[in-house]
């Protein structure tokens, strides 16, 4: 056996590393640039000629009084947030209309005081969504059971009506945020 030169293997070595390194390097560059990678959905899937969007006043199937106007302001809220469309004030200038119709709301106790009585509840509404375009009435997107939770607590029963209101506002605006973002997905 012939002994090795350790100047040449270590000097061989370090090469192989540097290549190893600036070619890993690359590829994660390549692969960070090229994969598309999004962190807010904007729509991509829906036509580019859907520019214009009129929402529609929701529906209210409830006992709640309302209820839908805050719902509806709310997704007209996400609609402006998104920018991806124009908001007009009537049906006939539009290109697309999105409409609601809030199905159901119902209250259940969550928590309970040593006495018996609720002390937290949670709120879950359920809604129909039809995002569709104007001409042709096709779908752009909908959900016919489009669910939202919100859980609220109180102290006594003064308190319940004004935080069940405050927790109502708060799924309303939730609402409109998920449904926004998953119909913006294509989901």
């Amino acid at each position: 056996m012939f002994p090795r030169n350790s100047s040449t293997s270590s000097s061989s070595n370090m090469r192989y590393f540097r290549a190893v390194l600036l070619g890993t390097a690359v590829l994660l560059l390549i692969f960070i640039a090229g994969c598309g990678y999004r962190f807010s959905p904007g729509g991509e899937y829906i036509d580019k000629k859907i520019k214009t969007v009129f929402i529609d006043n929701f529906t209210n199937k409830t006992s709640e009084p309302n209820v839908e106007n805050s719902i509806r302001n709310a997704f007209i809220d996400q609609f402006i947030i998104g920018g991806r469309f124009t908001l007009v004030d009537r049906q006939e200038r539009a290109d697309a209309i999105f409409k609601g119709t809030v199905t159901s709301i119902v209250t259940s106790p969550l928590t309970y005081q040593r006495t018996g009585l609720a002390s937290g509840e949670r709120l879950s509404v359920v809604m129909e969504l039809v995002f569709e375009e104007q001409d042709s009435h096709k779908l752009i997107w909908n959900d016919k059971s489009f669910t939202a939770t919100q859980d609220y607590t109180f102290t006594d029963l003064n308190t319940r009506d004004t935080n069940r209101t405050n927790a109502l506002t708060k799924l309303a605006n939730d609402s409109g945020e998920k449904a926004y973002r998953l119909m913006m997905s294509g989901f």
